[in-house]
């Protein structure tokens, strides 16, 4: 586990952020998947994919695996929010396909659109909930430092984004404009 002997880490275990219970699908080759009629649902409109029932494993639609886990990472924000304050940071780890579901959520993309979006193993991809909108700040990442997402306060606590891209400055602060073309991608955490 990341967090396991680092003192004051709470780890906690959150079924809804599982695997997609793939039922009769588990443990079959992808290139015998791929014959089936269900995969070009699953590649073309996943959200009226639903996988075989099967006596041995769970199954489930990919709209009810999307559901589930943002309910779940909306609450444990909510709950870490609460406890810790808009600054603080936390971490889920899941599998690639609830991860691309979480994402195409956070950029208010259809699930039938979450196919478009690439998670890699073991990348990291960042979401800031905010009262009025998400902003995914990374997607992923197989490389950058982390040591930039530990919003300052006054910007953890805002929903707005810049017009033309993150600048680089809190909203209000001078010398820079929407659309600056020396803005890093991001977003913008300016007072309200």
């Amino acid at each position: 586990m990341l967090a396991q002997g680092r003192d004051g880490v709470a780890v906690e275990s959150a079924d809804q952020l599982g695997e997609c219970r793939y039922g009769g699908w588990t443990g079959r080759p992808i290139k015998e998947l791929a014959q089936d009629p269900l995969w070009k649902v699953v590649q073309r409109q996943p959200s009226a994919a639903t996988f075989p029932a099967d006596e041995t494993y769970a199954h489930e639609s990919l709209t009810q695996m999307s559901s589930r886990a943002v309910e779940v990472v909306r609450r444990i924000d909510r709950e870490v929010e609460e406890a810790h304050g808009t600054s603080a940071v936390w971490v889920a780890v899941s599998h690639g396909d609830v991860i691309k579901a979480l994402l195409a959520d956070a950029l208010g993309m259809h699930l039938d659109s979450f196919q478009r979006i690439v998670v890699a193993p073991a990348s990291l991809s960042v979401v800031r909930y905010t009262p009025h909108r998400s902003f995914v700040l990374r997607s992923n990442d197989n490389g950058a430092s982390v040591t930039d997402l530990v919003p300052a306060p006054e910007e953890a606590a805002s929903s707005d984004a810049t017009p033309g891209g993150e600048t680089g400055a809190s909203a209000g602060e001078t010398g820079t404009s929407a659309g600056d073309p020396g803005g890093r991608t991001g977003s913008t955490r300016g007072a309200d």
